[in-house]
Formats: structure tokens, sequence, C-alpha cells
């Protein structure tokens, strides 16, 4: 922006003493207009809302063949599940304002990873599991003495009251044929449903979620799933020789190959990366 005011903040560039009407005696100023319109007193005239006038700079300017340079990488919002192939970044969105149901074809491992870095972004997570123990210590630990994830029987689960402000994940660790929750997933409540295997419950489940994760199983099973997920043969072969931590993450419009790599503090509490429990 060019310069709008003069030495005093006055429009035209005029001074504070500058300008007297005709006849009217001289102000002594110990420096004339100059010194008063340095040091602002009595006969200053204020800068109502400006402040003090600032240093001026030369205006800098960038060819345009350059404005790249100055981009800066910014990625999807959400939980970091892990990198993909080129070791970028892969966001899970799960907080969002409308229903959103996960299947996780996999071990409890990278659901655990999951229920951690989403109460990282402020969600409350409930799990409804068979098996309390195996959540038991990631419960306590999470959460700073906040009960930010709590466990529920299977069939227990409250009604979570979530919110834009207070998002919920709930977890479903219910075996093979998980029972029809009463809880189901709403606006800014998600439910991520875990199964160790393929399962009759399986084919339902898959078609209806919003995102399908899928770690290593049996060479039929991923024969089974890549006919119900529209998978290329590549992908599909690949299922059955995934390293541990590794998922395929599948939407209607995209597929991605994901590395889980658990921070020092989920390998403390966690372990290592394991397909199998």
């Amino acid at each position: 922006m060019g310069q709008v005011f003069g030495q005093a903040g006055v429009p035209g560039g005029a001074g504070v003493s500058g300008g007297r009407p005709a006849g009217a005696p001289a102000r002594r100023s110990g420096g004339g207009a100059r010194g008063a319109a340095r040091r602002p007193g009595r006969g200053t005239k204020p800068r109502f809302g400006f402040g003090l006038i600032g240093p001026r700079r030369d205006r800098h300017s960038v060819p345009l063949d350059q404005l790249g340079a100055l981009a800066l990488p910014v990625g999807d919002d959400g939980l970091v599940v892990g990198v993909d192939a080129e070791g970028r970044p892969a966001v899970l969105g799960i907080n969002r304002p409308s229903p959103y149901d996960v299947t996780l074809i996999g071990g409890l491992w990278t659901a655990q990873v999951i229920a951690l870095r989403a109460a990282a972004t402020g969600a409350r997570i409930a799990v409804e599991t068979g098996r309390a123990q195996a959540w038991t210590a990631l419960a306590q630990a999470a959460g700073g003495g906040q009960p930010c994830i709590t466990l529920h029987d299977v069939g227990r689960v409250p009604p979570q009251g979530a919110s834009a402000g207070s998002p919920v994940v709930v977890i479903r660790d219910c075996g093979m044929r998980p029972p029809r929750g009463r809880v189901v997933s709403g606006p800014w409540q998600s439910v991520v449903t875990l199964l160790p295997y393929l399962s009759p419950v399986a084919p339902r489940l898959l078609e209806k979620s919003s995102l399908v994760g899928v770690q290593r199983v049996s060479p039929d099973e991923a024969a089974q799933i890549g006919r119900i997920m529209g998978l290329q043969r590549t992908e599909s072969e690949a299922l059955s020789t995934l390293a541990d931590g590794v998922t395929l993450w599948c939407t209607p419009n995209d597929r991605q190959f994901v590395m889980t790599q658990a921070t020092d503090a989920e390998t403390g509490l966690l372990g290592g990366a394991r397909r199998m429990d």
C-alpha cells in the first residue's frame, strides 16, 4: 500500500505545526515543526487508530514462474494412520458431520493404534468388546487420567451424545460375528468394526462401509474380498503377502496401501506391529 499520511499523519503530508492561521503566534517547540513531529507531546495531533509510523521498506515481488517455490505442503484433516508407498502421511478423516462406518479385517494392534490416535484428535473412544483385558492397559494409559477411552461389554454401549465439539468413535471388537450394535454411526459418531478374519457377516459389513481396511488374509479370503471390493488382480493377490502393520485401505473410488509405524510411546504400550494376537 502507498503511504497515505505524511510525517505526522495529516492528509496531504503537512506537519503538525505547519499551516497555522495568519497572525497566530509561532509556537516554540525546541526544534520547530520537525521537532514537534518527531516528539509527540501536547502539540502533536494523535493518529487515532493507526498508532506510530513504522519503518518503511521497499516492496517485495516474485516473478510469476517462481510462485510455486512459496507453496506449503498441506495435508488432509484427520489422524495419521501411517505412510503410503512414497513415504507421505496417510490421513484418515474419521470425525465427520455425517455417518461414517469403517470395517477393518485385521489385527487388534492396528485397531488400538487407531483408537489412540483418534483420542489424540480430541475424540472420545467407546470400545465394545468381549475381551476387556486386552484393552484395559490402553484405556488406563490414554488421556493422562481423563476417561477418553471407555470399555463396554458387547451390546452394552450407552448413547454417547456425540457433537461437533465432542466427536465419538465407537470401536466394535466383537469377534467373527458381531451382533447388530445398539449404537450406530451418526453425525460426529463413527463406528469402526474389527474382524479378525473374513466371516459370514463380512460381505454385508464391507458393502455398507464407507471405508474398508484389509490386512494379511489367506489367498481364498483375498480372492473373495477382491470380488466384493472390485479390486484389481494384483491388489487382491497382494493381500495374502502383506507384512505386519500394512493395510490396504479401500473406498469406492480409491485404493491405498499404508504402513502403520508406531511411535516410541505406542510401541512401549502396545508392542511392535503384528497381525495376530
